[in-house]
């Protein structure tokens, strides 16, 4: 994918995909997007992938939101059935992924970028980051699934602070929100986000997946209900060899070697 808006490598059992249009600012396109989706898809049917890693190319941006000129060139139901539709669909499918995926949020994370970042399950950012939703001063508002996740991540004044100002917040700032789980020095950056790619691959893959699916499906359950999935799913693990893997290798004071069965 060397000429194409998204970078698809592979790093021993980590994917790392890095959004590859530094002259936007890494800014999402239907041509980026569908490069991502591929790029997605790459990744989770190989069975050596077991993490993701999400970056932008260059050290200016993350994403920096979507082609304000693509966006100012389409009416709303043009807008709703092509660009709209599109990127729902391919970012519920990195928030569903079935493996886990991390983001190296390396300077602006606007509009479109926090919404990819919300979509992702461990966000690692440089201490140079700049997040924020700033659609309101376009006369919009967030439309990729920002106004849902982000009141759903973070406290509900705060998602409406950012929403309704369109102002950027600091690294540091969405760290202490809960939006970003870690900061590190920028030249640090893409080291940290591949430590812990590389650590969690070491875990099962098939109870990474169980348990990415408890998380996601219960979310959206009544407790009782999450609760009796999250039964069925612990059952599910304890039917693997991975999960006899474990307990054996704790026993025996030795590392486990997971195969994902």
């Amino acid at each position: 994918m060397s000429n194409e808006p998204v970078r698809y490598e592979r790093q021993g059992s980590v994917a790392l995909l890095t959004i590859d249009r530094p002259k936007a600012m890494n800014a999402l396109d239907l041509v980026t997007l569908d490069c991502l989706e591929q790029a997605v898809n790459a990744a989770v049917s190989d069975p050596d992938v077991r993490t993701l890693v999400f970056t932008g190319a260059g050290s200016r941006a993350f994403v920096a939101g979507g082609d304000i000129a693509d966006l100012n060139s389409r009416q709303g139901l043009a807008h709703y059935l092509e660009f709209g539709e599109r990127i729902h669909a391919v970012f519920r499918g990195i928030e569903a992924c079935d493996k886990p995926t991390i983001g190296a949020i390396n300077g602006w994370a606007l509009g479109g970028g926090l919404e990819l970042l919300l979509c992702l399950d461990i966000r690692i950012a440089g201490e140079s980051a700049k997040i924020g939703v700033p659609e309101i001063n376009l006369g919009l508002f967030p439309g990729a699934g920002g106004s849902q996740r982000l009141l759903r991540q973070i406290s509900p004044c705060k998602a409406k602070q950012l929403m309704f100002t369109g102002e950027p917040i600091g690294a540091r700032e969405a760290e202490a929100l809960g939006l970003i789980n870690s900061v590190v020095p920028d030249h640090d950056l893409a080291a940290a986000a591949m430590k812990m790619a590389t650590a969690i691959a070491q875990k099962s893959p098939l109870v990474l997946k169980l348990l990415k699916r408890a998380l996601y499906d219960g979310n959206e359950m009544p407790l009782r209900a999450s609760l009796r999935y999250e039964q069925a799913m612990i059952g599910l693990a304890l039917d693997s060899a991975d999960a006899h893997e474990g307990c054996s290798a704790f026993l025996q004071k030795r590392s486990p070697e997971f195969r994902g069965l």
